[in-house]
């Protein structure tokens, strides 16, 4: 099982959390996001390669999304707003694409197969009034009803408290479960204690892939 930490900023934190060797780093760039990387932002020099480096958009041009992958050698971009397939196929010619679905109890997974053949993963989040996380749990008795293949990336208030309940869903699909808020100390800095009890816990509860 995979993780991946987001909402990164500091350069010293984001190399210690590196450290951990998560396999995923995600670094947001919607300006109205609390851990908005800001405009000077760069990957810090002896970032590890074996990190796949992830950018956070909301409802950005094609353009303005490939020059932040070619200026900081993002590896995924990571699309958290109204995208259309055609926008993430037009993306995915050039980088690997995670579409974002925002879930509550009304959500129609069926409304989602138009992705199939546009992005790499998808991510389940917990729907709310804005874009971006929430920092609550949705809840995942609704993935029972995607069957789909799209291997898929859970968000939305996991902590070092609820993340051994991922377990449950980790033959459907499951590819990994994503971090932010609930690991962090103050807005963009992660508790290092925090990620590791996490990754200790997907150790013990998943077999590895």
């Amino acid at each position: 099982m995979k993780l991946k930490v987001c909402g990164m900023r500091d350069p010293k934190n984001i190399m210690e959390i590196a450290g951990l060797s998560p396999d995923f780093m995600g670094f947001i760039f919607y300006k109205k996001s609390k851990r908005f990387v800001g405009e000077e932002f760069s990957v810090p020099r002896g970032f590890p390669d074996n990190i796949k480096k992830v950018g956070v958009f909301v409802n950005e041009s094609v353009e303005i999304v490939l020059k932040q992958v070619s200026m900081h050698r993002l590896d995924f971009v990571q699309l958290h707003g109204d995208e259309s397939a055609e926008l993430c196929g037009e993306l995915k010619k050039k980088t690997k694409v995670i579409k974002v679905f925002r879930i509550d109890e009304s959500f129609d997974f069926n409304s989602i197969r138009e992705f199939n053949s546009y992005a790499d993963f998808f991510l389940f989040d917990t729907k709310g009034d804005n874009f971006g996380g929430t920092g609550k749990k949705f809840n995942w008795d609704l993935l029972k009803q995607y069957d789909q293949q799209i291997p898929f990336f859970l968000s939305g208030g996991l902590s070092t408290e609820n993340a051994h309940e991922a377990e449950k869903l980790k033959s459907m699909n499951l590819h990994a479960i994503d971090v932010n808020s609930g690991v962090e100390s103050s807005p963009a800095v992660k508790d290092l204690k925090k990620i590791k009890q996490v990754q200790e816990i997907l150790t013990s509860n998943f077999f590895s892939k």
